[in-house]
């Protein structure tokens, strides 16, 4: 119960203690935080285990994940104890008061209302949108740009690849950086840096320029692609993940189409050009931007609690008020070396992660020749000029739009035989994917000759692509929930 006064009690009942440990916490920013504390003989180590955690409580994937970073901890630190030896200093021989929210509390993201949390998948979506777009519409003006910058086609098509190459490393990274930082701040960086770049782009005077600009553009848009899903997690349960995860599959693939569809256009255009492809990039991400401070707020449940328990004990002077990140999380680079070293773990040793993964790589890296052959097929076998060969990329849209209508259905059988079947239920849909993605990649290799109407590889491509977005789409929820 609360008094009228500046502190309220609250009480947390600790399932393996005998009682109960009643703490006084601040009504701000303590209202609507649940503290629980550790007995007055217990040591402090350098593993806090939650006392929640009892016989009758198995340990979640959370705590697990936990033993993980505390075995390749001791592997990288040998076994360091000098914070659990400056956090004794400071406490001397007193109980930790963990925070932690309480089940309603409005300032966990699971809490978040849906206006909010709608808020934030669409603005992180639509980041996801501009990267997509960014990858595939540059192909489309290398007319105007080996015009204007004396370069070869061969030259400009470097810049298409060594995109996706900063796809690859920099998510190696963001993982560690979202654990010490939030999301919030890394999606803004990220915005920011990915906007500079493009503008880097649009004002080269070399394809030099143009290929670094291109490389680090793919570093920093690389994270509209690969925290979104991590974002989606930390604010929607489980059963509430389908329709958003489709959203950012859709957006993901659909945004490839998008931006050639648009871009052939404008390099026709004699009054735009190529370089207009990256202006219109920049001035959306900077809509993007301030979308994302306006509407976006942070989601990491951890970086949450341990800005609160910093400002807890910044008012009220007391040092035993914490969060359980601050002593269980290890450092940033332990971090970095765990997330480098994690996907390779999991690889080596589940099976199913092992059939998936060679299954999504495969299936991606189809998408990306499937992606640059469409032009040069259009092009040379059917004399399509730049904006006709941009328009082309409406089948991709369209098997993206397919491929989203068939996941609603696909969400329907899961949340009808999830009890029975568990996480398997989603995977109905992906197969019939299975059966479609080579037959549509056959109707589109066999069918791309000139004596054959352009409209026959075109169906190709939306039956490859809407095979696709149903196995990108199956394979990360299914791991997730698995």
């Amino acid at each position: 119960m609360e008094s009228k006064s500046d502190f309220a009690a609250k009480v947390a009942v600790v399932p393996g203690f005998d009682g109960s440990s009643v703490h006084t916490v601040p009504t701000s920013p303590g209202e609507g935080l649940v503290v629980h504390g550790s007995p007055d003989d217990a040591s402090v180590s350098s593993t806090v285990i939650d006392p929640r955690i009892g016989p009758l409580a198995p340990p979640s994937s959370e705590v697990l994940d936990e033993g993980y970073v505390q075995q390749l901890s001791d592997i990288v630190h040998h076994k360091e104890h000098h914070h659990v030896t400056d956090l004794e200093k400071v406490l001397g021989k007193h109980e930790i008061l963990y925070v932690e929210f309480e089940k309603h509390d409005k300032r966990d993201p699971v809490n978040f209302s849906k206006a909010i949390k709608w808020g934030i998948t669409l603005s992180a979506c639509f980041f996801t949108m501009l990267s997509a777009t960014s990858s595939s519409s540059y192909a489309l003006g290398f007319d105007t740009m080996t015009r204007d910058l004396n370069c070869t086609e061969f030259q400009a098509t470097i810049g298409l690849s060594v995109y996706p190459l900063g796809f690859g490393i920099v998510p190696l990274l963001t993982a560690s950086l979202s654990e010490e930082f939030g999301r919030r701040y890394l999606y803004l960086v990220s915005a920011f840096g990915f906007m500079m770049f493009q503008l880097m782009t649009a004002l080269s005077g070399n394809i030099q320029t143009v290929i670094l600009a291109r490389f680090l553009a793919g570093a920093f848009g690389s994270t509209g692609s690969t925290m979104v899903g991590g974002s989606i997690a930390d604010i929607w349960q489980p059963h509430e993940r389908g329709l958003p995860m489709a959203i950012f599959s859709l957006v993901a693939l659909g945004g490839t189409a998008v931006g050639p569809i648009a871009a052939g256009w404008i390099d026709m255009n004699p009054h735009m050009g190529w370089r207009w492809i990256q202006w219109i990039h920049v001035i959306f991400t900077g809509m993007d931007m301030l979308a994302l401070c306006l509407i976006g707020k942070e989601t990491r449940k951890t970086v949450i609690l341990t800005r609160l328990a910093w400002k807890l004990r910044k008012e009220t002077g007391n040092h035993r008020y914490r969060a359980r990140a601050e002593d269980e999380s290890a450092s940033l680079k332990t971090l970095v070396f765990i997330s480098m070293t994690r996907p390779i773990y999991l690889l080596l040793t589940e099976p199913i992660v092992i059939a998936f993964s060679i299954w999504v790589g495969f299936a991606w890296g189809i998408l990306y020749v499937l992606m640059e052959s469409i032009s040069p097929i259009f092009r040379d076998v059917y004399r399509f000029n730049t904006g006709e060969t941009g328009t082309v990329f409406v089948a991709v849209l369209l098997g993206t739009i397919f491929g989203y209508l068939g996941n609603m259905h696909q969400e329907r059988l899961y949340q009808k035989y999830f009890a029975k079947r568990g996480p398997e239920a989603r995977l109905f849909w992906v197969c019939i994917a299975g059966v479609t993605f080579p037959a549509g990649m056959f109707i589109y290799a066999w069918t791309a000759y000139s004596r054959i109407t352009w409209v026959a590889p075109c169906i190709g491509i939306v039956i490859v692509i809407f095979s696709i977005f149903l196995i990108y789409l199956a394979v990360f929820t299914y791991l997730a929930d698995w």
